[in-house]
């Protein structure tokens, strides 16, 4: 495949659907705007509610074919150093994030003193946001700062895990694992994928790592390597065994999303059509700024929340119109975050940087509220 899987306009577009799905399910899960405006299209509001977080699964099936592609296209790994490629992730991801979470912090001191809502975060702690600017948040039972930050901490941690499974086969003694160390990754991999759907991924205390999430995101890594392979049937009959007795053993519909996903993902991305599709230019720009749009977007649907719940306490229309303003400014706000900061390649200096600016900006707004 000549295209980088990474700026495919086809999969940049399954991005865009996916994230503005997710801005949509917390502009609906986080209120007031969305109490007041429910009773204009309830069904909708309802199906927002409780079925659009699973568009998390797609990015985790994109997220797992993505670093196939990136780390080990042909199931050996290309990078050099595992330490180097984890910090490499890591940095790229923290910085955009610190820069997001700042702004949640700054927006929540703000509003919070005339928005009395659940949805409003309270004042941050020393351990609170030294956990959030590492990553560490669910691990250590501190509240995220924004919504759906989660996702870039178990991000982290799959994509560590990957690196760590492949360097560990390509450390493996011995001829004989040498020379088939690409079908020992695969055969780890697709055993990891087994555990995680028929086991973990059924045990609710588990969802802070890795573990829990693998099944998704190895689904998304069989599909690179069906893509990639002169016939799929046998990767795409791993994927449907591995989904049907997961969803035979416990019928949960994630799992189905996130199945459905990369078998979609294996029939697409094989044609040649529409791997050389240009796609919906709206959508594919969306995608390819999700990562932004996704971080920022909590503070901005908290100031507009703020704003209209305060000017129309009681009125559905001005409200929903309003849910519609923090969409589009949630996408405003993405593309500055990913023209300022996510494209640019960052350093440590700079990641640190921002992480402490976070915690110091966190202490201080704690500070002056409580001093007042």
């Amino acid at each position: 495949m000549s295209s980088s899987p990474s700026r495919m306009p086809l999969i940049d577009m399954v991005k865009g659907v996916a994230c503005i799905t997710i801005v949509w399910h917390h502009l609906a899960f986080y209120g007031p705007m969305s109490d007041i405006a429910q009773p204009l299209a309830p069904a909708l509001m309802a199906w927002l509610y409780d079925y659009g977080r699973m568009a998390v699964q797609v990015f985790l099936v994109l997220g797992g074919y993505l670093a196939a592609a990136s780390l080990a296209p042909q199931g050996v790994a290309r990078f050099d150093h595992a330490g180097n490629a984890v910090a490499k992730r890591f940095v790229r991801l923290v910085v955009p994030y610190a820069v997001a979470l700042l702004l949640t912090v700054v927006v929540a001191a703000l509003v919070r003193p005339w928005m009395e809502h659940p949805s409003v975060p309270q004042e941050p702690t020393l351990a609170q946001l030294l956990a959030n600017a590492l990553l560490l948040q669910d691990i250590v039972d501190e509240d995220a700062l924004s919504a759906g930050v989660w996702y870039v901490a178990i991000d982290f941690q799959l994509f560590a895990l990957s690196v760590l499974l492949w360097a560990g086969v390509r450390a493996l003694p011995g001829a004989w694992a040498q020379r088939h160390r690409a079908v020992l990754a695969r055969v780890l991999i697709v055993a990891g994928v087994a555990a995680s759907l028929w086991v973990f991924n059924r045990m609710a205390g588990l969802d802070m790592w890795a573990i829990y999430f693998l099944g998704a995101y190895g689904l998304g890594m069989l599909a690179y390597w069906a893509v990639r392979a002169a016939s799929p049937v046998g990767w795409l009959s791993a994927m449907v065994l591995l989904g049907g007795v997961a969803l035979a053993l416990d019928f949960r519909g994630r799992i189905v999303v996130a199945l459905v996903t990369a078998l979609c993902l294996v029939v697409a991305l094989r044609s040649e059509r529409l791997r050389a599709w240009g796609g919906f230019a709206p959508l594919v720009r969306v995608g390819q700024m999700s990562y932004s749009i996704f971080l920022v977007h909590f503070a901005v649907c908290l100031l507009v929340n703020a704003v209209v719940s305060h000017l129309w306490p009681a009125s559905p229309v001005p409200n929903a119109l309003g849910m519609l303003l923090a969409f589009v400014l949630s996408l405003a706000a993405g593309r500055l975050l990913y023209l300022r900061v996510e494209q640019h390649v960052p350093t440590w200096s700079t990641a640190l940087r921002w992480q402490a600016g976070l915690v110091g900006t966190g202490l201080l707004v704690a500070v002056t509220n409580n001093g007042f």
